[in-house]
């Protein structure tokens, strides 16, 4: 089975004149592509004209140079990848959401969950709204929608939409004179913003896309904070902020991004060499040999050699060009495509007494064939070590564990776990260690380890299955 995915990532850009933002916008969606592969789509405005287009797909296979071409030049875009935690994979559901209304169109752009989508997806239907998806980003879009008509501007609009809607958010929206970024009051999903030499402005779920378009960092956006980036330059609105506790995920550390990136002030790569060390002292093991399985895993494997002594190599090689295993239609395709994705170099692993680091274990059969590929290399003892505590929750903020019932450490002990898997021992990341990974210059700074202690720090939706609005209706006797 798979591993635990995350939702989506988001971009935007706008510049003082008009630009190729269709190619801008691909390579910031190119450098989010780790964080949803399921879809993605791209808005251009060119002086209030929307050309837009999303397809499933990666992103390299969805816009071919033909498309680009389409989408052309303008002063503003918006893009976004998928990774489904609401609503099916299906073309319908790709982003952005593009809305024509009396007051000018608007593009959406959405990376999390909202834990309150059910109750206002039917409250908007008994109002007349018809939905063409099944994703909580469209009930976003009408919410917006429906308060613009209220407001004399789109970020008035989005301010009153912010005390409706619940759980977890990064938006990007594009208006046809505005780019719009904003974050919710937890701060669940990272969101960033940077300029260019030339003076664009981006907004992105990580710094590495703004990296991929030659610009720099300039800050996170606080949990709550809105900014409005137009010709006046960019503004922002913090009538949201500190309203709740900053909980950001601490799995964005363990692995959503990517290590190159800086979330809230702190390097992703060096959070994931503190995930290594913590394991060392926590889990110690009497080995020859320390590899991670790539990616996600290589950098707390470095981590743990450094700090127990052990040597690190490179012992799994993977195949690039195989997509994750997610992706796979059925569950046999799955387990080929693990033998597809990693092989074991032999010379490494054969006769040794082996630290295996990985970044989770979820339900347990992705880890199981992997571990029967380095026995079969040879792996005299494996030893395997977690970078992130047990999960024993579902979440509810962005990422697909919607159910106690596919957690294999909801069942099973750490030492049943070890057995089912078939490694000579396990061990897990604390809870208490995984909070203390990130090393921020933020005072306020907080995570969200829900999934691991059950801590919710709002509340849990009613609804939680991924596809409730796929669901059948039962039908009403006669």
């Amino acid at each position: 089975m798979r591993k635990v995915n995350e939702e989506c990532g988001v971009f935007g850009i706008w510049t003082p004149d008009t630009r190729n933002l269709s190619m801008m916008t691909y390579y910031g969606l190119f450098a989010l592509q780790h964080r949803g592969q399921e879809a993605a789509g791209i808005a251009v405005n060119d002086e209030g004209i929307f050309r837009y287009y999303r397809d499933l797909g990666l992103v390299n296979e969805i816009f071919t140079p033909k498309q680009l071409e389409r989408l052309g030049s303008g002063q503003i875009a918006v893009g976004h990848v998928r990774y489904s935690t609401s609503g099916i994979t299906n073309r319908i559901n790709a982003q952005p959401i593009v809305v024509n209304h009396v007051k000018g169109q608007m593009a959406l752009c959405h990376n999390g969950n909202l834990v309150n989508s059910y109750e206002l997806r039917l409250e908007l239907e008994n109002q007349g709204c018809i939905f063409q998806s099944t994703t909580d980003t469209e009930v976003i879009s009408y919410i917006i929608t429906r308060e613009r008509l209220k407001t004399a501007s789109i970020e008035d609009a989005v301010s009153n939409a912010m005390n409706i809607i619940k759980g977890a958010y990064s938006l990007a929206i594009m208006s046809p004179a505005k780019l719009i970024a904003c974050r919710d009051i937890n701060g669940f999903r990272p969101l960033c913003y940077g300029q260019t030499e030339d003076g664009a402005y981006i907004v992105a779920s990580e710094s590495c896309a703004i990296d991929a378009v030659g610009g720099k960092l300039i800050r996170e956006l606080e949990p709550g904070e809105i900014i409005i980036i137009n010709e006046n330059g960019i503004e922002s609105r913090r009538e949201h902020c500190n309203k709740a506790k900053n909980r950001l995920c601490i799995f964005e550390y363990i692995y959503f991004a990517r290590p190159d990136s800086i979330i809230e002030g702190a390097s992703v790569h060096e959070a994931r060499i503190r995930a290594g060390a913590f394991l060392a002292l926590e889990h110690p093991a009497q080995a020859d040999v320390v590899i991670g399985v790539p990616d996600s895993g290589l950098d707390a494997a470095i981590g743990y050699s450094r700090q127990s002594g052990i040597p690190y190599e490179i012992g799994l090689l993977k195949n690039k060009y195989v997509g994750r295993t997610f992706i796979a239609p059925d569950q046999a395709m799955r387990e080929n495509l693990v033998k597809m994705k990693l092989n074991p170099i032999s010379s490494v692993i054969k006769g040794k007494r082996v630290v295996l680091i990985d970044d989770s274990i979820v339900r347990g059969t992705t880890s199981s064939r992997l571990v029967k590929l380095i026995r079969d290399a040879g792996a005299k003892e494996i030893h395997m070590r977690v970078s992130a505590p047990p999960f024993i929750n579902p979440c509810y903020y962005g990422t697909d564990i919607d159910s106690k019932e596919n957690l294999i450490a909801v069942s099973h002990t750490t030492e049943e776990i070890a057995k089912v898997i078939g490694v000579d021992s396990l061990g897990f990341l604390s809870v208490e260690n995984a909070k203390k990974l990130p090393i921020t210059n933020k005072p306020s700074a907080g995570f969200c380890t829900a999934c691991f202690d059950g801590d919710y720090p709002t509340q849990v939706p009613q609804r939680t299955e991924k596809n409730r609005f796929e669901k059948k209706r039962p039908m009403k006797k006669k």
